[in-house]
C-alpha cells in the first residue's frame, strides 16, 4: 500500500527459491534411509568378507577375542567423544562466526542474533532473548525453520491424532464372489464392453477381435449359469454379467451411444478387518517428545519506553490465525512450533508458519543450552563456522540473483550432495564393525552423528563445487577468481542489530547501483509513529519482530493483512526521486546502495502487501524482482521494497537523513542519541543527519 505500509510491514521469510542445499544438512529418512542404507551396506560387507575369507578361519575368529576389545555400544560412545573432540579441535581452527552468549543481554527488544549451521533456519538465523520477569530472565531462542526442514521436527514428536494404534473391528466390507475371482467374469465382461465402447466412441466398424472378446465372456458366463450347484447369489452374479453382455451385443449388431459404465458385482459382508487408528491421548512413542495442538499464538511481551527494556511473564500470549504445536522438551524446557504443514497458507497467517520459540526454565545462563537443545527436534545445533558461512552465503547468492536455473547449477548441487553421501558411506564402512547389534534407536543416533561429521569433512569441497558453478553463471572463469574479487564477502555483517549476507553482484559494482539509482532514493514515512521511540530501539523492525520486541500493533497500516501475504516478516521502503522537500517522519536513504548490497530483499513496483503467499490474490510471481537494477527504475507510486526483519537504523544501515517535524524533536532525539555515546551515523556526524521539515 502507499505509505501505508511503511512502518514496518514484513515481507515474509520467502519460500526458499536455492535447490535444497546439501550443506551440513542431516536430513535423512531415519526409517528408510538410515536402517535399510546400513543394513544394505551389511549384507555387502559380508558378502565381500564370504567370498574373501575361509569359512574355518572365520569361525575361529569369532571364537577367539582378545578380551580387551570394548563392547559395541562402548566402541560407538567411544567414536561420539572423538566426534565431539573433532568438532571442538575445528571450532578452535574454524571459530563461530556469532558466538553463543551464555546469557544474553536482559531486557534487550532486539536480542542476540546468532548464526546456526546448515540449512534447517531460514538464512541460518537465529535470535537469543533474554526477557525481564518478577521471576529472573525468561531466556528464548526464536528462529524461523525452513519448509525442507519441517519433517525432520515432525519426525521428533508425537502429537495427538497422528498416534496410530492397530485394531480389530468388525466393518461392512463389499466385495467380489470368490467364483467370480476364480472364472474372472469380471474382468472378461469388462474387456468386452471396453472393446465395444471404443467402437462405439469413435464411430468405427466393429472389429472380429471385439466380436471375439465378448464370445469369450458369454462362454464364460454360460458356463457358470448352466451349472446347477451354484448358490443363489452366485446365479444373481452370473446373471448380472450376462445382462452387461446382452446390451454389449445389442450395440454389436445395432450400433447406437455409447453404454453406462459397467460395475463388477459385489455382496456386503460384515467381518473383522485391522485398522490403524489414532490414539488422541496415547503415550509418546519411544524417542519422541509429547507435543499438544493448540490455537497459534505470540510471546506478548512489554516494551518500557521510559527505559528501552523487554520483559514478559513466560505465560501471556496474543491470540493468531493459525495452529500451532506446544512441545514439551522434558526438565522444564519447552518449545513452540507453528508449521507449515497445519497452516492453509489460504486460511492463516503465512508469516507465522515455520515459527519455532525454544524455551528455557526461569533464570539466567542457557544461552548456549538453548542452541544445544535443538538437537531433541532433530534440528542443527552447532553455531555457524567461516565455512559454513561461506556455503549459506553462496546459496542466498544464488536466490538473490535467480541462479538456480543457470547452466551448471543443478548438476553442482547433485555433485554436492553426492559428496557427501560418499563420505557417509566411507565412514560406514571404517565403523561397520562398532555399529553392527545397535538397536535401532542407537543406530539412529549413531547414524546422524555420522551425517554431521561427514557434513563438516567434506564441504570444503562442496563449496569449491558449488562457487565453481555460481562462478561461471556470473560471467567469472572460476570459483578461484569469483572468491578473489572485490565484491566477494563470504561472511555477515554482525556488527549490527541483525545479521545480514550481502550479493557480490552489488557490493562489486557499488558504483554501478549508484549510477542506476542517480537521482532516486528509498524512503520510509513512519505514518503518525513516533519517531523518538523508533530510535530509541534503533531499529525499522517488521510486524513479526515487533510483536516479539514487546511493541504494541496498530504501527503498520496494513498489519493483519501483511500477515496473511508474508509480508509480515519484512519491513517496507519505496524508491522515489530524491526528496528535495520532504515531510517530517520520514527516513530516507540517498543511497540505496547501502541497502541493495543485501541478498534479503524483493519488490513490486505497485502495491501487493509484500506479498510471497502464493496463495494470496496480491501475490504475483511475475511481478516479484530481486534485481537491484530493475528496483532502481520502479515508476509506480505505491512500489515497496521489503527488507527481511528489518534494518538497523544506528549502525552500518543508518539512513543518510531523518527529517523531524520540528527543532524541538529534533534537540530531543540529538540529546538522547548522545547520551547514549551515539555521535554518528552511517560515517556522518549525527548533526548532520537528523534535520526538520524547516530545513528544506
Amino acid at each position: 500500500m502507499p505509505d501505508a505500509a511503511e512502518f514496518s510491514p514484513e515481507g515474509p521469510a520467502e519460500p526458499s527459491a536455492v535447490p535444497d542445499s546439501p550443506a551440513d544438512n542431516d536430513d535423512f529418512d531415519e526409517d528408510f534411509d538410515v536402517i535399510d542404507f546400513f543394513e544394505a551396506m551389511v549384507a555387502e560387507d559380508e558378502l565381500k568378507e564370504a567370498s574373501a575369507e575361509p569359512e574355518g578361519i572365520a569361525a575361529e575368529g569369532e571364537l577367539q577375542g582378545t578380551g580387551d576389545e570394548p563392547s559395541t555400544d562402548d566402541a560407538v560412545l567411544l567414536e561420539a567423544e572423538d566426534i565431539e573432540e573433532v568438532q571442538e579441535e575445528e571450532e578452535e581452527t574454524d571459530p563461530p562466526l556469532t558466538p553463543v552468549p551464555a546469557a544474553p543481554s536482559v531486557g534487550e527488544p532486539t536480542g542476540t542474533p546468532i548464526l546456526v549451521g546448515g540449512d534447517d533456519f531460514i538464512n541460518s538465523e537465529a535470535t537469543l532473548v533474554a526477557y525481564d520477569s518478577p521471576d529472573g530472565p525468561r531466556e528464548v531462542l526464536l528462529t524461523h525453520i525452513s519448509e525442507e526442514a519441517e519433517e525432520k521436527l515432525l519426525d521428533a514428536l508425537s502429537i495427538p491424532g497422528t498416534h496410530m494404534e492397530e485394531v480389530q473391528v468388525e466393518e461392512e466390507v463389499k466385495e467380489r464372489l470368490g467364483l467370480d475371482k476364480e472364472k474372472k467374469l469380471a474382468e472378461l465382461t469388462k474387456t468386452a464392453v471396453s472393446s465395444v465402447q471404443h467402437k462405439l466412441k469413435t464411430g468405427s466398424e466393429m472389429s472380429d477381435a471385439s466380436i471375439a472378446k465378448h464370445q469369450a465372456a458369454v462362454d464364460a458366463v454360460s458356463a457358470v449359469l448352466d451349472d446347477p450347484s451354484i448358490s443363489d447369489d452366485e446365479k444373481a452374479m452370473a446373471q448380472h454379467y450376462m445382462d452387461q453382455l446382452d446390451v454389449v451385443k445389442d450395440k454389436i449388431d445395432n450400433g447406437g451411444t455409447v453404454m453406462p459404465w459397467m460395475d463388477a458385482y459385489e455382496v456386503t459382508e460384515t467381518k473383522m478387518v485391522t485398522k490403524q487408528i489414532p490414539v488422541p491421548d496415547g503415550d509418546p512413542e519411544p524417542g519422541t517428545l509429547a507435543a499438544t495442538v493448540r490455537k497459534a499464538s505470540r510471546i506478548k511481551a512489554n516494551l518500557d519506553p521510559a527505559t528501552g527494556q523487554t520483559s514478559w511473564d513466560g505465560v501471556t500470549r496474543s491470540s493468531a490465525n493459525g495452529t500451532e504445536y506446544e512441545i514439551d522438551m522434558g526438565d522444564g524446557w519447552k518449545a513452540v512450533y507453528r508449521p507449515y504443514k497445519d497452516n492453509n497458507p489460504a486460511k492463516t497467517e503465512f508469516s507465522l508458519r515455520g515459527q519455532l520459540e525454544v524455551h528455557a526454565p526461569a533464570g539466567a545462563g542457557h544461552g548456549k543450552d538453548l542452541v544445544d537443545r535443538l538437537e531433541q527436534l532433530h534440528l542443527m545445533n552447532k553455531p555457524m563456522t567461516a565455512a559454513e558461512g561461506e556455503w549459506t552465503y553462496l546459496a542466498n547468492n544464488i536466490r538473490a540473483q535467480s541462479m538456480e536455473g543457470s547452466a551448471g547449477m543443478k548438476a553442482a548441487m547433485e555433485t554436492a550432495q553426492g559428496l557427501q553421501d560418499l563420505q557417509v558411506q566411507e565412514i560406514v564402512h571404517q565403523r561397520m564393525e562398532s555399529l553392527m547389534g545397535l538397536d535401532s534407536d542407537a543406530l539412529q543416533t549413531a547414524m546422524k552423528r555420522i551425517h554431521l561429521e561427514a557434513s563438516h569433512k567434506v564441504l570444503p569441497m562442496k563449496v569449491e563445487v558449488v562457487r565453481d558453478a555460481v562462478a561461471k553463471a556470473s560471467g567469472f572463469s572460476s570459483g578461484a577468481e569469483l572468491a578473489a574479487s572485490p565484491g566477494y564477502e563470504p561472511t555477515p555483517a554482525t556488527g549490527g542489530k541483525w545479521l545480514t549476507w550481502s550479493r557480490f553482484d552489488v557490493t562489486g559494482n557499488t558504483t554501478g547501483i549508484q549510477a542506476a539509482f542517480k537521482g532516486r532514493s528509498l524512503t520510509h514515512n513512519l505514518n503518525g509513529g513516533d519517531l523518538a521511540s523508533l530510535l530509541g530501539t534503533g531499529v525499522l523492525a517488521s510486524t513479526e519482530k515487533r510483536a516479539v520486541m514487546g511493541i504494541g500493533g496498530g504501527l503498520g497500516m496494513s498489519e493483519q493483512s501483511d500477515k496473511m501475504t508474508g509480508g509480515a516478516n519484512s519491513v517496507f521502503l519505496r524508491v522515489k526521486k530524491t526528496p528535495s522537500s520532504p515531510g517530517g517522519g520520514r527516513l530516507i536513504w540517498d543511497d540505496p546502495s547501502v541497502l541493495m548490497q543485501r541478498s534479503d530483499y524483493y519488490a513490486y513496483n505497485g502495491d501487493h502487501y509484500g506479498a510471497i503467499n502464493p496463495a494470496h490474490h496480491n501475490y504475483n510471481a511475475g511481478a516479484i524482482t530481486r534485481d537491484p537494477m530493475k528496483i532502481a527504475k520502479f515508476t509506480g507510486s505505491s512500489n515497496e521494497l521489503m527488507f527481511r526483519n528489518g534494518i538497523d537504523l544506528l549502525g552500518a544501515e543508518a539512513p543518510s537523513r531523518i527529517v523531524c517535524h520540528t527543532a524541538a524533536e529534533r534537540s530531543s532525539i540529538l540529546a538522547s542519541l548522545t547520551s547514549r555515546g551515539i555521535t554518528q551515523l552511517g560515517g556522518k556526524p549525527v548533526e548532520d543527519v537528523l534535520c526538520t521539515e524547516a530545513d528544506y
